[in-house]
């Protein structure tokens, strides 16, 4: 990299870092975007599914113009057992048509294409980028490094670090710890090609629908599910377990994505398919509480980095893309005052507390906390629902009343009314 100044230095080109980088270039900011990888998307990971909003608020047209895997139109849910499934599902077909709701991606091709436009709106993209260290003038940070020596410089009146769930920009700036294996899930995923028409036959979908699938009961106790999005030529299929939990099972996450891929419900689903991809991923899961200090002197926070995600809901790329917004707005504002403080930065955590980010994430505050401390959310439970479900199907001339009996005994030994009652209690939060 040569010497030289920009208005806003961006790291990291996921959708909260792009989205910053081109609505500063469309404002007249000169922005450089910076990338570790080849390409943008080339080291990023999700599950498959991003929504209309607030994408729509920045490229109105970006459903006709985006990468686009397919629509989606069914949103499934399954509560698995050993050899057993609790499923239920909403599928509506108006998802299919605009304005749409949500789709599936791939980010290798969705995130290339948003980082042209910010390209295209005066941005410069550098890509194979790994910057080491934040640039200093005192106490304002002025620039960052990605290397020893003054070439591999670059300086900046704002630094906005999207660099992800452990952000070494954000540590280094003093906002936030290294986050513990509490507080952060590790996201295992496989691409498998299958023809696009076995895909519409088997999900029983139209040209271009799509389905969203989450699974819960195959993390063997561990806080975190499964899950499975239909792309058009293949299916992203993969789990999302707790960091510390993996940790402690001793369990390797590819094994347990491969028993996962193994369940006698999943298996018929995925056959056929050909692995094309194996990746993995930190996904953030402190919640609210594990917000960090979003601004300081020079630099400002966003998506994953700030831990403003939201993984229980699937929602980490339209949080990340509206943190996003807020931060441009914010360096955009301090270019017009000519401060790049923390006086003016503060307006990013202004319009953040106001929106539907940090509304949500208050509302689910309390979450990550039970669902650390709960494994019966993940085993037990799911085993009991499977198991009372199959007693009221079984037809074996034996009462009604009877089974209802023995599903109250088992619920009796397996948990406890209290405790079963305590966790009512608590899972009124999720709604």
């Amino acid at each position: 990299m040569q010497k030289e100044k920009f208005d806003a230095i961006v790291v990291g080109a996921g959708p909260a870092g792009t989205t910053s980088a081109l609505i500063m270039a469309k404002a007249g900011l000169s922005v450089a975007l910076l990338e570790r990888g080849d390409y943008p998307g080339a080291k990023n990971m999700y599950g498959g599914a991003i929504y209309r909003w607030p994408l729509e608020l920045i490229v109105p047209d970006f459903a006709e113009k985006a990468p686009i895997e397919r629509r989606i139109v069914d949103h499934r849910f399954m509560i698995l057992s050993k050899s057993s499934g609790f499923n239920f599902s909403f599928k509506n077909l108006s998802f299919a048509q605009p304005p749409y709701n949500a789709f599936t991606t791939l980010r290798a091709r969705f995130d290339l294409w948003y980082a042209k436009l910010a390209e295209e709106a005066g941005a410069l993209l550098v890509t194979s980028v790994s910057v080491t260290d934040l640039i200093w003038n005192g106490k304002k940070i002025v620039g960052v490094r990605a290397g020893k020596g003054s070439e591999n410089e670059l300086y900046g009146n704002v630094v906005i670090a999207a660099d992800g769930a452990n952000s070494k920009l954000a540590i280094q700036a003093g906002l936030r710890h290294p986050l513990r294996p509490d507080e952060v899930a590790l996201g295992v995923k496989e691409i498998l090609e299958l023809d696009r028409k076995i895909i519409e036959s088997r999900f029983n979908l139209g040209e271009n629908e799509g389905v969203a699938i989450q699974v819960l009961g195959v993390t063997h106790g561990m806080m975190g599910g499964g899950f499975i999005y239909t792309n058009k030529n293949s299916l992203s299929i993969g789990l999302v377990v707790l960091l510390e939990h993996l940790i402690k099972s001793k369990i390797r996450p590819y094994d347990l994505l491969g028993e996962f891929k193994r369940h006698p419900l999943i298996e018929p689903l995925i056959e056929g398919g050909e692995p094309r991809e194996y990746s993995a991923h930190l996904v953030p899961e402190s919640g609210y509480y594990g917000i960090p200090k979003l601004y300081t002197d020079g630099l400002m926070v966003v998506g994953d980095a700030a831990s403003l995600t939201s993984s229980i809901y699937q929602e980490g790329v339209n949080m990340a893309i509206e943190s996003g917004i807020y931060a441009a707005k914010a360096a955009i504002k301090a270019k017009e005052l000519g401060d790049y403080s923390s006086k003016t930065l503060s307006y990013y955590e202004k319009l953040l507390k106001s929106s539907y980010v940090m509304k949500e994430l208050y509302q689910l505050r309390d979450l990550p906390k039970i669902f650390r401390d709960n494994p019966r959310l993940f085993s037990i439970y799911p085993n009991l629902i499977n198991y009372a479900m199959k007693e009221f199907f079984s037809m074996d001339g034996e009462l009604r009343r009877v089974k209802s009996k023995k599903i109250i005994k088992m619920i009796r030994q397996r948990v406890g009314f209290p405790k079963l009652l305590l966790d009512l209690i608590k899972a009124r939060k999720i709604i």
